[in-house]
């Protein structure tokens, strides 16, 4: 059975400042805020704007999803396997979260891999 293609949601073009919120929402986890700077943006700019919207959602998802991965590799530190795995975590999503900004700063909307949606 075929899998049907992922399509890719359109956006509106960005305005204003808002190219600036969805890096910053990717980028959150190096200014500190993984979770709390994407939450804010999405709660404060859902109904204003879509793109900045679907951005948030996105980071916002992918961070729960890397806790969530690292909370699950924490019992596997006890044997050696859990050591490699929280550090393929920490690269991929930090080279993750810089392609998403990139990909922002040109008007898209990037789809995390492996990411649970879960808002």
């Amino acid at each position: 059975m075929e899998t049907p293609p992922v399509t890719e949601v359109l956006l509106p073009q960005p305005k204003g400042n808002d190219k600036i919120w969805t890096i910053l929402c990717h980028l959150s986890f190096f200014v500190g805020l993984p979770f709390l700077l994407p939450l804010i943006v999405y709660l404060a700019m859902r109904h204003d704007s879509a793109y900045v919207s679907e951005n948030a959602r996105e980071a916002l998802n992918f961070h729960i999803s890397v806790l969530i991965y690292s909370l699950c590799c924490l019992p596997l530190l006890l044997i050696v396997v859990g050591f490699p795995l929280l550090v393929i975590i920490g690269l991929a999503s930090l080279i993750l979260a810089v392609l998403a900004a990139v990909k922002a700063s040109d008007g898209g909307c990037y789809r995390y891999p492996l990411t649970l949606r879960l808002v």
